[in-house]
């Protein structure tokens, strides 16, 4: 045994076993948070956060539900970052990004990116009311909660109660197309 009372043995089969998950599910997992957030280097980013919480609990995965589990994995991850301050703060490293003024998006990336745009608006529209309002507004137009309950004189618990359980439903639907 090793130092976290962890046998050889397990650790060998934890590392084959999470080696067996990226490489089975690494494609379906980068589809997934590319299709939520339109950027291959944002999708390569969150595919990589995804593959780290798996290995952080592979100890309490349940092997019969593995596909369910990854895409879930990477669902929340890609949502979490949607809605997140950090997507939205202006960038620190100036000389980066005036390089990247100079290079504009090719025909690819731009469908690519309006295929997924598309695809989250697709999917806040298939909620019902008052779901899909306040989804389309939080996940397609990148609004805050704050903003979305100024504009439509909701509180803003309300309005935050109502972006979780969106979330919710959009996890369960992405898993459900995922799962075919």
């Amino acid at each position: 045994m090793d130092q976290t009372g962890e046998k050889e043995a397990d650790r060998i089969d934890k590392e084959e076993y999470f080696g067996y998950l990226l490489d089975t599910y690494e494609r379906l997992v980068y589809s997934i948070c590319f299709k939520l957030t339109g950027n291959q280097f944002d999708a390569e980013d969150l595919t990589q956060e995804t593959f780290l919480s798996i290995y952080k609990n592979l100890a309490t995965f349940q092997r019969d539900y593995e596909k369910a589990w990854v895409c879930r994995i990477a669902t929340n991850k890609g949502l979490d970052f949607l809605k997140s301050a950090k997507r939205r703060s202006e960038p620190k490293e100036d000389t980066y990004f005036e390089e990247l003024k100079d290079q504009k998006a090719g025909p690819e990336e731009t469908y690519l990116q309006q295929e997924s745009k598309e695809y989250v608006y697709t999917i806040c529209q298939s909620l019902k009311s008052p779901y899909k309002e306040v989804a389309t507004e939080h996940f397609y137009r990148e609004k805050t909660a704050k903003e979305i309950a100024m504009e439509t004189e909701k509180g803003l618990k309300t309005v935050q109660t109502q972006i979780y359980r969106a979330k919710g439903m959009i996890r369960k639907m992405i898993e459900g197309r995922a799962g075919r």
